[in-house]
Parts: structure tokens; sequence; C-alpha cells
């Protein structure tokens, strides 16, 4: 359950991500550890609303003050468990509200439990104070609705001025929901209108399914010297506790009962998650398949650029058409290879080489046609996910998504660098036995390395128009003729495809490297799909469960 993916923000998911937390919390809280110890002391937790009158009548019921009451709202302090000293060792860390830290001493840290004894408490019974349910303070709300979730019975407490408020009901209906044990206690009500408040609150509570209830009635009595109320107002509550604290079938009832509706409750709210994960799982699919579609084809679009002659334009074509010359391009390399060595410079005095220049351009030029692809790509999937809410929600957790990465120059530079370093050591392999040849002296391994890259951008000319396609296609020609003359046009075949394939590889892990930033922030469809299924086996094999062992329970008490 706590692995289901609503990281989406589509329609509706507050309220299932709010679901989902409420039946983690009453598994770990309740129905984990009461499965375990079904023999523990029955809890009994004591809500309702503010100015009810709770913590006087815990007290009261005791007959001690364990818990302090007090007249501002919301009360600040801890929530008090209140039992009999030889049950202390039902409620240790490791028991019920496992992740609530328990204290001895008074407190107002809300998030921690105090654990009071008291004789009072008969044994098999525990009496939890727990804050307002309506209190103007969340963590107070949300800590009463976590406690109360934990409960084997409510103890309900309502008043003659609150009785009909419709938070206090909103719970009672939960509780109905969940078949949860519950009494209710009308407290602080006058004599002159027990008989009409009283019969107006049970017909509400047989309406929505709480006619089997016990109502309780506390008179409006003084509090003496030590915060109790008087004992004979109280009586009644005292000996029902104390009757279902003795008597072991009914307070077994009560917890089979309690822990039934638990299960069968989370069990439907279980598959409400599952069902809300249709939507997150077509949501995710369309912002995956958005941005792997946008990358898919800035890799297509580079995969082509870089062999439809796209590279061989601008100064990549200048510094090539420079290094071979204008004039007669298509006569034989035979003889054109003294003529075009004259224009070379020689490598061992160290100065600039032409294919140098070449090599440079063609590190530029590949390089800007990979960073505008990219860029392009991450300004397209940027659009596309900010169409969607749950796109904008994400996309707004990272800066920068909206352009390609901040090193993304540097990561293409590098590529096409280690890219040209690996044509050439093609060349130095294939020409291995070649070196000592007229051809291969007069062009060296840059100058063929060159000519290779050449023939690789130059697969074809449709990226060219015009002059260019004539001229490009012509140098083209002659770098193909140069490399066939050294290594023969099989060869060159093989190297031209190689070194494509190599460049195409390369582009491709950048490119992947760009679209993971957008899928980081993702989780994978089949991931949702497969936690879904997950979810939906779980909440089928606890519902078998309910039925077989249940049914043992009660055939058992």
């Amino acid at each position: 359950m706590t692995t289901a993916p609503l990281g989406l923000e589509v329609p509706g998911v507050s309220d299932v991500r709010a679901a989902r937390a409420e039946i983690v919390d009453q598994l770990s809280d309740y129905v984990i550890p009461r499965l375990v110890q079904l023999e523990a002391p029955l809890l009994a937790v004591v809500g309702g609303s503010t100015g009810a009158g709770k913590s006087t009548l815990v007290n009261s019921l005791v007959g001690e003050p364990v818990t302090e009451s007090g007249v501002l709202r919301p009360t600040t302090r801890s929530p008090v468990l209140v039992h009999h000293p030889a049950d202390a060792e039902w409620f240790q860390p490791d028991r019920i509200l496992p992740e609530l830290p328990r204290t001895q001493a008074v407190t107002n840290d809300v998030h921690a439990l105090r654990l009071a004894e008291s004789t009072g408490v008969p044994r098999g019974l525990a009496i939890l104070d727990a804050p307002d349910i309506d209190s103007i303070d969340q963590g107070n709300r949300e800590l009463a609705s976590q406690l109360l979730a934990a409960a084997d019975l409510w103890l309900f407490v309502t008043s003659a001025a609150r009785y009909a408020d419709q938070v206090p009901w909103d719970y009672l209906g939960k509780a109905a929901e969940r078949s949860t044990s519950v009494a209710v206690v009308l407290d602080r009500t006058h004599d002159d209108a027990v008989v009409e408040v009283r019969g107006h609150l049970a017909r509400m509570m047989t309406s929505r399914g709480l006619s089997d209830s016990p109502l309780f009635t506390v008179p409006e009595s003084a509090v003496g010297e030590d915060g109790l109320l008087p004992r004979q107002a109280v009586a009644p509550i005292i000996g029902w506790l104390r009757d279902l604290a003795a008597d072991p079938e009914g307070r077994a009832a009560v917890v089979f009962g309690t822990l039934d509706g638990a299960v069968r409750h989370n069990v439907m709210r279980s598959h409400t998650v599952a069902d809300a994960l249709d939507e997150q799982r077509a949501t995710a699919q369309r912002l995956h398949d958005d941005a792997t579609g946008v990358y898919r084809e800035a890799a297509d679009l580079l995969t082509r650029k870089t062999a439809d002659g796209t590279v061989m334009r601008g100064e990549v074509l200048s510094r090539w058409q420079d290094y071979v010359g204008n004039g007669e391009l298509l006569r034989s390399v035979e003889e054109r290879v003294s003529r075009i060595r004259d224009r070379l410079v020689d490598q061992v005095t160290g100065k600039r080489t032409r294919s140098a220049e070449v090599s440079e351009a063609v590190e530029s030029g590949l390089q800007t046609i990979v960073v505008e692809q990219l860029e392009s790509a991450a300004e397209a999937v940027y659009r596309s996910w900010s169409s969607l809410e749950s796109g904008r929600a994400l996309i707004a957790t990272e800066r920068g998504l909206d352009r390609a990465s901040r090193d993304v120059r540097v990561k293409a530079e590098r590529l096409v660098r280690d890219w040209q370093a690996e044509v050439l050591d093609m060349v130095r392999a294939e020409g291995a036995d070649k070196r000592m040849t007229a051809k291969f002296l007069a062009f060296g391994v840059n100058g063929i390395g060159v000519a290779l890259m050449v023939v690789v951008f130059v697969g074809g000319s449709a990226g060219l128009t015009g002059a260019e396609v004539g001229v490009a296609g012509g140098t083209a020609v002659v770098a193909q003729k140069l490399l066939e003359a050294i290594f023969g046009d099989q060869a060159v075949r093989d190297l031209a495809e190689r070194a494509h394939t190599s460049l195409v590889s390369s582009m491709q892990t950048l490119v992947q490297s760009e679209q993971k930033r957008y899928l980081d922030l993702l989780t994978d469809p089949t991931t949702i799909e497969a936690a879904q299924t997950r979810l939906r086996e779980a909440a089928r094999r606890a519902d078998y469960a309910r039925h077989i062992d249940f049914l043992d329970g009660e055939t058992a008490s």
C-alpha cells in the first residue's frame, strides 16, 4: 500500500492519497498489532467534540485525575492511555500505535503517548483520552482520527449543545461504515432537557446505522475538589465497562467485530486506491510517450543529419574544399596525389595542417547540430508536459527543464572529439600494413581520417541544396576514391559503416541522458501497473483471509 504510486497531480488524487495514508495508519496502528495479539486488553478511545468534557469524564471513570482537562482550546498536550498496572506490557512501543513514542511524564508533545497506570481501570481494558476531533489545530484533528482508527471501542462523547454538529456525525458515520464498536455518551445535559435531547440523539443514531450502540447520559453536575464528577453520574458507564472487561466472550466479540470491519473497510478502500492507479498509469504513459517520442525523433534526426550531407554545410564544406582543391575533382586519384600532397604542410615541422582545420570545423559543426537538436527536444517536451497539470507539477520540481542540460555543450564536444579519435584509431588499425605506401604517406592518418569523416557525412546529399550538392558531392567522391585507392572499396564501406554506427551510438547515449532528466521525474507506467496488480492481489487475499479467519474466530468464541 505504501508503494502505491500516486505522484501525479490528476483530478481527485488528494482524496486518494488521504485514503492511502489512513489505510496505512490503521494497518500499522491497529489491524496488524491486534491480529498479532488478539488477547491484548480492549482499547477504548474516548473521542468527541471540543468542550464535551472528555478529560473530565475519563478522570471520573478512572476515579482519579490521570489526564488534564483544559478550558483553553485547543488544549495542547499528549494523548493519555490509562491502563491497569498488570497490563503495562501490552502497551510497549512495539505493540499498539508503534510510531508514537511513550512517556510516563506530562508533556505538551502531541506526538507522544503518555502511559498512566491506575487500579481504577479493570484488567483487560485500557482507556485512551484523545484530542478534540474538531480542534482548530490540524495536528490535534489528525491525531484524533489516527487514535480513533486504532480503537477496539469508541467511547464517543458529545453534549446537548454539540450533539447535532456535523463533524461528530461524520466520524460516527465512518464508524458505522467500518462496523466499529461504539458507545455514545451524552454529557453535560440539564435534567429538563435530557428526555428531549436523548430521544433526538437516539433517533439520529438509528438513522445512521448505530441503533445497537449503547447510549449513556451524564447529567450536568458540579465537579468536586478533585475535579471529578459525582460517582453516581458515571456509574452506568463504569459498570458497563467493567462488565465488558470481565467478560472474555463479550470482549472478544467487540474485538472481532471492530477488527473484521476494519479489514473489510480497508479491503474496499484498497480497491478504490487501485482503481485510482488507472488514471495515474494513463497519465504517466502519456507523459512518458511525449518525452520518449520527442527524444526518439531527435535521435532519428541526428542519425539522418550525420549521413545526408547536413554536416558538410558552411565552415566544414569550406575547409574541406580548401583541403582538396576546387578544380577537376573527378580526375583519377593517382594524378592528384602529388598535387594534393603539395598543399599539405609537413607534419614533422609541427605546423598547423589543413586536415586539422577540417577536423576542427567538423568538431564545431557536428557539436552545433547535436546541441541544437537537444535544445529543440527539451523545449518540445517542456511545452508538451506544461499542457497538463500533472506535467506542470513535475517540471516545477526542477529548474532548467525548458532547456537542454547546462553542460550539454561540454558533453557534445567530448562526444565529437572521442568519435574523431576513434575514427583515427580505425584508420591506423586498417592501414597498419599500408603506412609506407605513397598514398598513405601523402595524407597521413589525420588526412585519411578526415576523408573517412566526409564519406560518413555525405552518404547522400539530401541535406544540401543548390550548388552545395555539386561541390560537396564531388568532394565526397574524391574522398571515397582516395580511401578506396588505399584500402579497397569493401574496406571503405565497412569503415564508413562502423564509423557512422559508432557516432550514432554515442549520440543516442547523449540523447538518452537528456531524456532521462524528464523520465527520472516520472514513475514508469509499467511500475504503476505492477503496483496496481500487487495491491489488488493483496486486497483479495486479505478479504479471503477475513472470511476464513473471522469465521473461525467466531466459532471458537
